[in-house]
């Protein structure tokens, strides 16, 4: 099999959760344990750093790896879903593991793949995980797939684990309460492992200070150590002046990323770092600045408020739940533009209304459909906003609302393109 052939198989054969949903979800750990034992445990020969949450886990695994790599680690980095390639999922100091090198691991293990029928996300983790124990990796940053608990990256014993914030998504595999899903996050707290949690919330810290005692893992909530007291956006970096709560000292961070809401993930990722010092890891002050200002362009982050054209200002953002959605408006809202165009698309699946009652009323919209099963039907998506006087066309495929968008906007609108990762990813593909 060619590189196409064996993602065709991969696609076809696996059941993926980012296309057909709950069917995918294994909520157990026997594949991924089955599998981790026939590849020979791999991840035990690298040290790892966990990162879970509901919004904001790929930034911050992103930030920590661009700091990790600035500091001269060879470091490993496993994210989804992907948005263009398979490939932007398992990464070695930036850089995308090869074609060649996925086809020769399905090929050559594919007898297990049939035997143990993994589902595409187990498949891949394993693939992440001996990947990174060829390339002899010093550390890999180990992003959650969803949940925690149950997810298959959740056999590592890492470093450091880091929780971002919480949010209501996946509740019908999560739980349908902050409390529940904070559980499922709350997994990934290991024995004697510290763990930062970026961002205070009352009703459900004590969901991470009980799972932390009872694990016996130093807890530190980010936000009640460091707060951002100004942002500022300057040539194609957003700065941040970060506050030391006890001792009242000063950092001046920029970051390649210019979503508002990277201000609670800073937080996190500030305070990942002193940890990571206390663990021998070397890091400077320095080093953490060079890393943090090139965060996307070192690593490839894709999809986080990406300016993709000026005349008219388009911006794409993998914000999808309402939590998400709600600081993406505000930021809309901030943003200088004569009228608002809206691309719009989401997936079934999701508290829809709740999304849609977020939205400007005032925007002209583009309903659309991605190209994967889970998505809303463009017409459905239509009926349902009406119900909150948004109004607009409809158009079958993500590329063809763009285009359309395209033809009635002015040089100084603003398109904006989301409401679910795979809309930005038909964009940008």
């Amino acid at each position: 099999m060619d590189y196409q052939q064996t993602l065709n198989y991969l696609f076809s054969q696996l059941p993926m959760y980012q296309r057909v949903g709950k069917a995918a979800y294994k909520a157990n750990l026997n594949n991924t344990l089955a599998l981790d034992e026939y590849f020979g445990r791999p991840h035990r020969l690298y040290k790892t750093i966990h990162i879970a949450g509901t919004n904001g886990k790929g930034s911050v695994s992103h930030m920590l790896a661009s700091v990790l790599m600035a500091a001269g680690y060879r470091v490993g980095l496993y994210t989804s879903p992907h948005l263009i390639d398979f490939r932007e999922r398992i990464k070695v100091d930036g850089k995308p593991i090869s074609k060649e090198d996925v086809v020769e691991f399905v090929q050559q293990h594919k007898s297990i793949f049939e035997r143990i029928q993994p589902s595409f996300f187990e498949m891949t983790v394993a693939l992440a995980f001996k990947y990174f124990a060829d390339k002899q990796v010093d550390i890999a940053v180990i992003e959650v797939g969803l949940g925690g608990r149950l997810d298959s990256t959740n056999i590592i014993t890492p470093e450091l684990s880091v929780i971002t914030n919480i949010g209501l998504d996946h509740t019908d595999l999560l739980g349908d309460t902050l409390q529940l899903i904070a559980q499922e996050k709350a997994g990934i707290i290991k024995p004697n492992i510290p763990v930062v949690i970026s961002e205070l919330q009352e009703d459900i810290q004590q969901v991470f200070i009980e799972k932390a005692s009872a694990e016996g893992a130093p807890i530190t909530f980010a936000s009640e150590i460091y707060a951002v007291k100004h942002t500022l956006v300057r040539d194609g970096v957003q700065e941040f002046k970060v506050e030391n709560k006890q001792d009242k000292t000063n950092l001046t961070l920029a970051v390649d990323l210019l979503g508002k809401y990277q201000a609670k993930n800073i937080l996190g990722v500030v305070s990942a770092i002193d940890v990571l010092s206390t663990r021998e890891f070397d890091i400077d002050r320095i080093q953490a600045a060079q890393g943090l200002e090139k965060a996307a362009s070192s690593t490839g982050l894709l999809g986080r408020w990406q300016i993709i054209n000026q005349s008219p200002l388009v911006i794409c953002d993998t914000g999808h739940n309402v939590d998400g959605i709600t600081q993406l408006v505000e930021q809309i809202a901030n943003t200088p533009h004569n009228k608002l165009h809206m691309v719009i698309g989401m997936v079934g699946d999701k508290n829809i209304d709740g999304v849609l009652s977020l939205l400007p009323k005032e925007a002209n919209y583009y309903f659309t459909k991605a190209s994967i099963p889970r998505a809303l039907h463009q017409d459905e998506l239509s009926r349902k906003a009406s119900k909150f006087s948004l109004s607009g066309s409809t158009h079958s495929e993500v590329k063809e609302a763009l285009a359309f968008a395209y033809t009635k906007a002015m040089p100084d609108d603003l398109i904006f393109i989301g409401g679910s990762t795979f809309v930005v990813a038909d964009a940008l593909s």
